[in-house]
């Protein structure tokens, strides 16, 4: 019986811990205050969120505020950066600012976070993103689409999640 009872506190011992999944939030800014859908920005056009998106900002942080994230990534944009901000404030974490150009530098960022992570993108960027963190691209995310709350699970198989907030 002793025996037996060493031969697995050994077993238990040499075991290889089990690596915490990572969880990936990936939300698109929310909407703009020069009327977001059906409306051409032109280059240079950098607007700030309208009392909606500032609304819908603040139901996201409070949605993810125990979702024990430990990196908020958003693109130089003030929509994306205004979008993460009220969830960055609660939680005392800086927003990472990746170029809107450089998914490749995204993706090394949230590969190299040692925790849950929030990004906020574009409904153009986001596909690709989803696409390199190893998930299936959702459909496209229309013009006035702003509430899709995406959850990616990475491992070894990456599960992708999609909910919808107010």
């Amino acid at each position: 019986m002793r025996r037996i009872l060493l031969t697995v506190l050994a077993l238990a011992m040499s075991a290889v811990p089990v690596l915490a999944q990572q969880t990936v939030f990936l939300v698109r800014h929310a909407e703009r205050a020069d009327g977001g859908a059906g409306v051409q920005m032109t280059k240079g056009t950098d607007p700030d969120l309208s009392e909606a998106g500032r609304a819908r900002s603040e139901s996201l942080a409070a949605v993810l505020k125990d979702a024990k994230i430990t990196a908020i990534i958003a693109t130089e944009y003030k929509r994306t950066q205004q979008t993460a901000a009220p969830l960055a404030n609660i939680l005392g974490v800086t927003v990472t600012t990746i170029k809107a150009n450089e998914p490749a530098e995204l993706i090394k960022a949230v590969r190299a976070a040692t925790g849950n992570v929030l990004i906020v993108g574009h409904s153009n960027t986001m596909p690709d993103v989803m696409r390199a963190l190893g998930a299936p691209a959702p459909a496209a995310i229309a013009d006035n689409d702003y509430d899709n709350l995406f959850v990616l699970t990475l491992g070894t198989s990456t599960t992708i999640l999609r909910l919808h907030y107010q």
